[in-house]
């Protein structure tokens, strides 16, 4: 499964401890993520299993980091999203972020926004199913009506 972990800053802590958490299952799995969020993802996953993990780190969120992950959505080379954000701090680059969570709905791309969420996701039976394939809304009748 491809999984794309996203913290703000305030977030961050919460995520390392919940992926800290999940080691042994979410290291089976292809990860990326945004800036300094993966890269801590890549240090702690690596002490706490003792071996090299592969990450794919994208640019920081406020240097386009969000639009890469927007991007990697758009294109099904996501398929879960564990975005921690902070609903209690302005973020610099919030209309980036809304773009991310909308492109995550419009693909049906399972998100999480908080540990319970996220810990519901990867204990769901769901989360093994290689059989599994998400439902995607066909557009086609929207784009040809604003044609």
């Amino acid at each position: 499964m491809k999984i794309a972990l996203v913290a703000h800053d305030n977030r961050k802590g919460d995520l390392i401890q919940w992926v800290l958490h999940n080691a042994e299952v979410l290291v089976e799995h292809d990860l990326s993520g945004t800036g300094t969020t993966i890269a801590l993802v890549k240090k702690n996953l690596e002490e706490k299993t003792g071996r090299g993990i592969q990450v794919k780190q994208l640019k920081s969120g406020p240097l386009g980091g969000d639009q890469e992950l927007g991007a990697k959505i758009a294109n099904d080379k996501i398929d879960l999203l564990i975005f921690f954000w902070d609903p209690m701090a302005a973020q610099p680059h919030d209309p980036d972020v809304k773009a991310l969570l909308r492109l995550a709905v419009l693909y049906n791309i399972p998100t999480a926004c908080n540990r319970s969420t996220a810990d519901f996701m990867i204990s769901s039976p769901l989360f093994s199913d290689k059989n599994y394939h998400r439902i995607v809304k066909d557009y086609t009748e929207y784009i040809n009506r604003n044609v």
